[in-house]
């Protein structure tokens, strides 16, 4: 939250997949304004591929941390919407997320420390009417407003002991290697899998990095700048995310090396 004068301003951001072509996130936000008209509302992105709920958790887990303590995230990447999946509030030692429970809260939680999570079923803190097909409008909206209404999170429903955790937020261990994904491909082709900057010094990778992406395997200098490779070669760097990254320096690594999101990626261990 911000404050301006004696006025408590609840931050609330917008992650989706609705694009901007329609009226989709409008109606969001509409919904919030007229349930919480001092909200300050700031839209991620609504630009997550379709249904793509890796992109989706990588996104918010990126930009979430670097929000007031106390902001309420949506994020509605949802193929699974009218069906049985929960919609939940997840309260972290930092923020509030709100959205379905199909994977895309889960690198938030994992980065944050979990405290409670919430099933939202009180009808209450619902829109009126609640459609098959968009609940990002007539549940996730109405719940972030309430909650910046000060609603306390124990009101939304009964409390909840896990979230799904899809494969993407784990690294298995194995022998000499860790075993992991490509978790996003960002705008300039950089390659982020799912090892973490912890996970790497655990392991004690220092120097250079032995790694397997699909059937490629890569034995790279492990950087700290991409300037410090020439132009056109590849380097592994521990990104601003604290994510190892394969990159080409001023090039793009996942046309070079033909690698998409979801690829399986082995760390090879001395």
């Amino acid at each position: 939250m911000f404050i301006n004068g004696n006025v408590q301003h609840k931050i609330i951001t917008l992650t989706t997949d609705f694009g901007l072509r329609d009226s989709y996130p409008a109606e969001m936000k509409a919904v919030i304004l007229g349930i919480s008209p001092g909200a300050t509302i700031v839209d991620v992105t609504h630009e997550i591929e379709k249904f793509n709920i890796r992109m989706g958790a990588y996104v918010l887990a990126s930009a979430s941390p670097y929000f007031p303590r106390g902001t309420i995230h949506v994020v509605v990447v949802d193929p699974g919407v009218g069906t049985k999946r929960r919609p939940i509030l997840m309260q972290t030692k930092h923020s509030y997320y709100v959205g379905p429970d199909n994977g895309v809260l889960a690198l938030a939680g994992k980065n944050q420390g979990v405290e409670h999570i919430y099933e939202i079923s009180n009808r209450k803190l619902m829109l009126p009417e609640v459609s098959d097909t968009f609940h990002g409008r007539d549940i996730f909206a109405p719940a972030a407003a309430h909650l910046a209404n000060d609603t306390q999170p124990t009101e939304f429903g009964s409390e909840v002991k896990k979230i799904v955790m899809p494969e993407f937020a784990n690294v298995i261990r194995r022998e000499n290697m860790l075993v992991g994904e490509v978790l996003h491909i960002d705008g300039f082709g950089n390659i982020i899998t799912n090892f973490r900057e912890g996970e790497l010094e655990l392991a004690d990778v220092k120097a250079a990095v032995d790694l397997k992406l699909k059937n490629i395997r890569l034995k790279l200098q492990l950087c700290k700048a991409y300037a410090e490779a020439k132009p056109q070669q590849p380097l592994a760097i521990i990104g601003s995310h604290s994510f190892l990254e394969i990159s080409i320096n001023q090039g793009n690594a996942a046309e070079t090396y033909k690698i998409e999101s979801g690829d399986e990626a082995t760390l090879y261990l001395d």
